[in-house]
């Protein structure tokens, strides 16, 4: 018999971005596990991004329960419609250039909405999902965050029905790149610690995607703590040429802080000196990209080669991944950015394509991109090592020879990191 699960989450298809795949894909193959999942989703939520491609990658065999929800962001997009969009998005603009409405929205969304613009849907799912738990004899539920006010259902039901917890953070709280951007007052500094501290203190297991994360969560609690990173999922095979262009692709957003001033300079340099990079290399951006790093691009001469493709499909992007000659990976050059593995490093891996990685040094991205011998990484000072890596690269697409040889990724396809997630259920 079936171990019935409980799992709540906010994204779910249609919505797109890296967000939605990870429960999917678990959804996807717990049966196969001898687990059948219940999936809790809002009924009206406002999603960033909506992919309607991935309706179509809904399990059949899983049973959804719907409630609907009530957000800010729709009555903050009265004031700001662009404003709105790009603060649930994530993307917040230099404190510089940020308006009078944007500041005042982001005071708003810090202070008045802790943990986050989702908390009003805790008590109705509390209470809807309390009734449900109840009469279905459901022993294990699972949340995952962000948006982490969800994580406060999880603890609610199991302060008051003793169920088993497993709380799953995509991201970390209190450290999130984007919190010191929130205009938090001490006060609210300190509301979101103790309710991070109160679910880390809870729930019966802790799952996190990277191992930075794991030990920074060690210092808050005791509490069992594992990693199951994010991963991929087996592609149909599909036909499609490589860029003629000597292309190199970021896939996703591309946030005002997500900035790498060294590859500009690089690219600017490797343009003045080889006529023939020049002729050959093309910049694709597929997905949003904040005016800061456009400013950034156009003020390094590199705006005659920037091909903006816009956000596109799940199964668009994964086309692009597959034909960009190299695929570039982006992230903060912060302490607090070290833990993130974004989603699409794992597609990425299994691209066949060499990535370029620029961010913090130490970082989790690092450790896995060496480990498994899919490209090169460097930290924003490397000037002169990133500078001869692209010409590298330049010289293996002329000599029609450039390729990663990958190692080791079995272990980060999404069957196997679902057999991973399914021990912790069944302990």
């Amino acid at each position: 018999m079936k171990k019935k699960v409980l799992i709540i989450t906010y994204y779910w298809p249609p919505a797109g971005g890296p967000g939605v795949q990870r429960w999917l894909k678990f959804v996807k193959y717990l049966p196969k596990f001898q687990i059948e999942p219940i999936v809790y989703i809002p009924e009206n939520p406002n999603y960033p991004l909506v992919d309607e491609s991935m309706v179509s990658e809904i399990p059949e065999h899983a049973t959804y329960l719907k409630q609907p929800i009530k957000e800010p962001y729709k009555l903050a997009g009265i004031f700001s419609k662009k404003s709105s969009k790009t603060i649930s998005k994530g993307i917040i603009s230099d404190t510089k250039k940020q308006s009078l409405v944007e500041k005042l929205l982001l005071f708003i969304r810090g202070n008045f909405f802790i943990p986050d613009a989702r908390i009003g849907w805790v008590k109705p799912s509390v209470a809807y999902l309390y009734k449900y738990i109840t009469e279905n004899n459901i022993e294990t539920i699972i949340t995952t965050g962000p948006p982490h006010s969800l994580h406060l259902i999880g603890l609610q039901l199991k302060e008051r029905l003793g169920v088993n917890w497993l709380a799953d953070f995509r991201d970390p709280w209190t450290t999130i790149g984007y919190h010191k951007q929130l205009k938090l007052t001490n006060a609210s500094k300190e509301k979101h610690k103790a309710l991070e501290k109160q679910v880390l203190n809870t729930a019966d297991q802790i799952i996190v995607t990277s191992f930075t994360t794991k030990k920074e969560f060690q210092e808050i609690t005791n509490r069992s703590i594992e990693v199951i990173t994010n991963g991929y999922d087996y592609e149909p095979a599909s036909e499609f040429k490589l860029d003629s262009k000597f292309s190199i692709a970021h896939i996703g957003s591309l946030l005002s802080k997500r900035n790498p001033e060294v590859l500009w300079r690089v690219l600017r340099e490797l343009l003045k000196e080889h006529d023939d990079f020049s002729k050959d290399f093309q910049l694709n951006f597929v997905g949003a990209v904040s005016d800061n790093v456009l400013e950034s691009i156009n003020s390094n001469g590199l705006s005659d080669y920037i091909n903006k493709v816009g956000y596109v499909s799940h199964k668009e992007a994964i086309e692009f991944q597959k034909k960009s000659q190299v695929l570039l990976l982006i992230e903060i050059d912060s302490e607090d950015t070290k833990c993130i593995i974004p989603g699409k490093l794992f597609e990425y891996m299994v691209s066949n394509r060499p990535i370029i990685a620029i961010g913090p040094k130490d970082s989790d991205v690092e450790k896995i991109i060496k480990e498994t011998n899919t490209g090169n990484y460097f930290c924003y000072n490397d000037y002169e090592s990133l500078k001869r890596t692209i010409l590298e690269c330049y010289k293996a697409f002329q000599s029609k020879g450039l390729q990663s040889h990958p190692i080791g990724l079995q272990k980060y396809s999404r069957e196997k990191l679902t057999q991973q997630l399914t021990e912790l259920i069944k302990k």
